[in-house]
């Protein structure tokens, strides 16, 4: 059985902290306007008064707690609140939140929406100032950007990423010998062909779920091989005239639906939630599972060590460009945080402290991000981590990272990508009235 190619582990970890880091278009630092939050004098002293600060955190990502024990040990007067919920509920109710007068010091924010312009989080360009985070790489930031017109990529910093992550494919070694599959697939065609074989074998091919959206994964998977990326990318951060009703959707959700029809998805594909996507995966239920690297410790310790491999979607072509989800853990303070300055320090600990670093790396499989030039964390030869971060690494040559079209505004992934897959699936929406209903309902949310 081939494996996943992998460069020496010190080329691995020196590129996938500097080329990962590159992953959208590079932003020059943002500009001082759109003042709502913290905005004004900050200091970079930790308090030395008890503090507990209150994190927001979704479900099933426990770098958050490891970290916080960490700062504790380190700095035992600032203690923890960890509160945990589902993504899809953090989503929802981010600006309930945020706004309520418990707000927490610190919230789990995948997508900025209309928060900026309602005033509810902190604007981080003091900081960025302060701390000196011009020297991390400004496509670390870009997505983490937004200007006053709504515009992600530019303007002033609003959130910080804790880990950057890389989006592939797992495949279960087992199984793959089972059905007689002798190396990753090299293009879509190859994939595909995998497809059929554990099918005919009697395998569940892909091991996915729409119930909560995770299947998104998928879908964008396709997208990113069809089309420009950059037109993706311009969507996804909310430039005037972009739109998702293009070619490219149109061929991945048509795929999409091709492989629900095929029998390659599982036949109760809308009651699978995340949790339990890969739950059935480790158990053995499934070939192929679309998914990020924060899961590689909890694939490889169930599976154990070599009973998995990890790789990018392949491109349409043999030899083509890596393109692939990726993007920043990202968390924001939000405004009426009455920890401002503890929180911004806890942030720039995780990005240069190297406990912390390594924690994030251990944790999430991810790179740490922060100065390229820093001292990279070590990493456990051969493991799914390893190979993550050579993922990274490969994605970033090719400059080929995108942002999750979940991440596109506020309401899109429960107001439109969760129930419009699962109707794409069962077939009662055609894939073209699929991307339709996708752009029609991302301009009435921006438009909101």
């Amino acid at each position: 059985m081939s494996t996943f190619i992998r460069a020496p582990r010190a080329v691995v970890l020196a590129a996938a902290a500097a080329v990962t880091l590159l992953a959208l278009a590079g932003c020059a630092p943002g500009s001082s306007n759109a003042s709502q939050g913290q905005s004004g004098s900050v200091s970079t002293a930790l308090t030395t008064k008890k503090v507990t600060l209150k994190i927001q955190d979704e479900t099933g990502f426990p770098v958050t707690s490891n970290l916080a024990a960490e700062f504790t040990k380190q700095h035992p007067n600032v203690k923890f609140k960890i509160v945990r919920d589902s993504f899809q509920n953090l989503l929802a109710n981010s600006p309930r939140l945020m706004a309520s007068a418990d707000a927490p010091d610190l919230i789990r924010l995948s997508t900025l929406g209309s928060t900026v312009k309602d005033g509810l989080v902190t604007n981080l360009d003091p900081y960025f100032k302060a701390y000196g985070w011009d020297k991390f790489s400004a496509g670390q930031l870009a997505s983490a950007r937004m200007t006053t017109a709504g515009v992600r990529g530019e303007g002033s910093l609003w959130q910080f990423g804790l880990g950057y992550s890389v989006t592939g494919i797992y495949m279960n070694q087992k199984l793959a010998d089972k059905v007689g599959i002798t190396s990753v697939p090299a293009t879509i065609d190859e994939l595909e062909a995998d497809l059929q074989k554990a099918k005919t074998a009697g395998v569940l091919p892909v091991q996915t779920g729409m119930q909560d959206g995770v299947g998104t994964f998928v879908l964008q998977a396709l997208i990113n091989q069809y089309g420009d990326k950059a037109k993706l990318i311009d969507w996804m951060f909310n430039k005037p005239g972009a739109t998702f009703d293009t070619p490219a959707s149109l061929k991945g959700a048509t795929k999409f639906q091709d492989w629900a029809t095929k029998g390659y998805l599982p036949t109760d594909v809308n009651a699978i939630n995340y949790t339990t996507m890969v739950a059935n995966f480790t158990a053995g239920q499934g070939l192929f599972m679309w998914d990020g690297n924060w899961d590689a410790a909890n694939v490889q310790k169930a599976l154990g060590k070599g009973g998995a491999q990890f790789f990018l979607m392949p491109p349409t072509t043999k030899g083509g460009k890596y393109v692939a989800m990726g993007a920043g853990n990202t968390f924001a303070i939000p405004s009426k945080s009455k920890n401002h300055d503890t929180t911004a320090y806890f942030l720039n600990w995780i990005a240069t402290n190297s406990k912390a670093r390594q924690i994030v790396v251990d944790i999430t499989g991810a790179s740490p991000g922060g100065d390229p030039a820093q001292k990279l964390p070590t990493v456990e030869k051969g493991s799914l981590i390893e190979t993550a971060l050579a993922m990274s690494a490969s994605v970033g040559k090719d400059d080929g990272f995108t942002d999750f079209i979940a991440n596109t505004t506020s309401g899109i992934y429960q107001g439109a990508l969760q129930p419009d897959e699962q109707l794409l699936l069962t077939d009662k929406i055609t894939p073209d009235a699929f991307t339709k209903a996708i752009q029609a309902f991302y301009e009435k949310d921006l438009a909101g």
